[in-house]
């Protein structure tokens, strides 16, 4: 069966933006940034019901790799999803990366943020990114088990095995670490 529905979650700044946009060559798949579509001009929010009648939308194609968090949807994208690939990077790592982003595209719009959502300093980000592992990665843990009944499960924790984890896909495995 060839996995048709990615979706990668995790920690911020552990990379999934990036992760999405290689596996997006690798497997000749379209790529959603949630953050693309949540994101209003000026980081307005997008109102919830909303919100969840696009992601409905957007998992009801046939084929996408979509990245994100945004745990208040993962009820309507994990039972759609072949593949869930979960970043469970250590917070340290996290927050150096969050750090070298704001670092390098202080003021710009990332290609994978919505228009008008420059990079900034977001101290409230910040305080999320130091809290995810304890406060948001429980509820991540429960989503799975709740609505996820796909085989394909990567937590992938740490650089090294994203990169052999791409490796991997490139050479035409499966990207299952453990093979």
């Amino acid at each position: 069966m060839r996995v048709k529905r990615i979706l990668i979650i995790g920690n911020p700044g552990a990379g999934k933006s990036t992760l999405a946009m290689q596996l997006g060559l690798i497997m000749n798949l379209p790529v959603i940034h949630l953050d693309k579509y949540f994101w209003q001009k000026g980081w307005v929010a997008m109102e919830s019901e909303k919100w969840r009648d696009n992601v409905r939308e957007m998992v009801s194609r046939k084929e996408w790799i979509i990245d994100g968090n945004f745990d208040g949807s993962l009820d309507v994208r994990l039972p759609r999803a072949d593949a869930v690939i979960f970043l469970d990077f250590p917070t340290h790592v996290c927050l150096w990366r969050v750090s070298k982003r704001i670092m390098t595209s202080f003021g710009k719009v990332r290609q994978d943020m919505a228009e008008g959502c420059p990079e900034r300093i977001d101290f409230p980000f910040l305080r999320w990114v130091w809290r995810f592992r304890r406060d948001v990665r429980p509820e991540v843990a429960a989503a799975l088990r709740q609505y996820y009944n796909g085989q394909r499960l990567y937590k992938l924790d740490s650089p090294r095995m994203v990169n052999n984890f791409l490796g991997r896909l490139a050479d035409g495995r499966d990207g299952n670490p453990e093979n």
